[in-house]
């Protein structure tokens, strides 16, 4: 009888307590509604002559900090496709094996050529594929996409420099993610560069683009929770190898792996 009488009470406590409201989301932009973005999207979307792809990790597409869905919203030819790797069949337009580029660093088996020195023969149209995750797992992404993508996209990088200590989202006042060396941007950062490089009127694409992204930052940074730096623990035998005098860092932005959170 008192495991029944447990279970009731259990029960009963369940289906009294006040259910919890759900996020209300705008319709428009498909933000939470604190932070809508929609005074800040452009009236229609940026037309381009660019076709803009973007493969989403499944992880990232959950991500508050995605730029992905804010960016599709911007540009009217462009497209985000979830998924781990690109593969036939996944774009009608990437089946027809297009002129294309997609954004990535170089590695010592595949070279790539630098945004800057990227010549179009005739300012032809190009599909640009840009890769939405994690540096760990981009990297996986790129490795599984380039046997299709080798077909017929060449490899562009932006200016970055492994050898710098990684910055920010982007370096100012857009602080919200931690990247993994200097010069590394958000997803929606280095589309906005392709295009000053792409498109006739390249400059105003990427300063509108480049508006939206601080004003989302803005936005997301007034529901950032104060984060207390946690020393990082040593191993057991080391301890009294540390000088007594050695004081801990203090991290001025937001960790990888760290998330905001909405009021």
């Amino acid at each position: 009888m008192e495991a029944e009488d447990d279970e009731f009470e259990n029960a009963y406590n369940a289906a009294s307590s006040p259910p919890r409201r759900p996020r209300s989301i705008c319709g428009d932009c498909s933000r939470p509604s604190p932070v809508c973005l929609c005074k800040s999207l452009p009236a229609q979307p940026i037309p381009t002559q660019t076709q803009i792809i973007i493969l989403h990790h499944p992880h990232e597409a959950q991500h508050k900090l995605s730029t992905t869905p804010v960016l599709t919203k911007c540009l009217a030819n462009s497209t985000a496709i979830v998924s781990r790797r690109l593969k036939p069949g996944l774009s009608p337009l990437l089946d027809q094996s297009p002129s294309a580029i997609y954004l990535f660093p170089p590695s010592k088996s595949s070279p790539s050529v630098s945004l800057s020195r990227l010549r179009i023969p005739d300012q032809s149209p190009v599909v640009v594929v840009a890769f939405d995750a994690t540096w760990k797992h981009a990297k996986e992404m790129v490795r599984a996409s380039e046997g299709f993508l080798s077909k017929f996209a060449r490899r562009v990088s932006l200016d970055v420099d492994e050898d710098v200590r990684g910055g920010s989202i982007y370096d100012s006042e857009l602080i919200l993610r931690k990247e993994p060396f200097g010069g590394c941007v958000s997803t929606m950062e280095a589309v906005a560069r392709a295009l000053r490089v792409l498109e006739p009127n390249g400059l105003e694409i990427e300063s509108k683009l480049i508006g939206v992204l601080r004003d989302m930052v803005a936005l997301q940074a007034g529901y950032l929770k104060p984060v207390k730096h946690r020393p990082k623990l040593l191993k057991k035998g080391k301890e009294e190898q540390r000088p007594k005098n050695e004081t801990h860092e203090s991290s001025p932005i937001v960790g990888e792996g760290q998330s905001l959170s909405f009021g």
